[in-house]
């Protein structure tokens, strides 16, 4: 054994938005609930999820690149206005 401890392995995922690698903690999670987008920060909500930064440049580019319609396999547009909000009220 080389006396190292053992590191964990950090889970990463892909933002929708801007298609950059992050540590899934630095990523919010979107479900699809009816035809919104909804946040789930904490990550338990049941359903197909997709990650972003929590930042509206990524949102907007998911949004024009209909990449969350793609990702949580909805079949017209989603509503992301629950999305903007929350994402809006947690920057300073």
């Amino acid at each position: 054994m080389s006396g190292r401890t053992p590191t964990r392995a950090c889970p990463e995922r892909t933002c929708v938005g801007c298609r950059e690698r992050a540590a899934k903690s630095d990523l919010l999670r979107i479900v699809r609930k009816e035809d919104d987008c909804v946040p789930d920060p904490r990550g338990t909500l049941p359903g197909r999820g997709a990650y972003v930064h929590p930042v509206l440049v990524c949102i907007d580019t998911a949004v024009r690149r209909r990449a969350f319609p793609r990702a949580l396999r909805a079949e017209g547009p989603l509503d992301t206005a629950a999305l903007r909000r929350y994402v809006e009220q947690a920057q300073p």
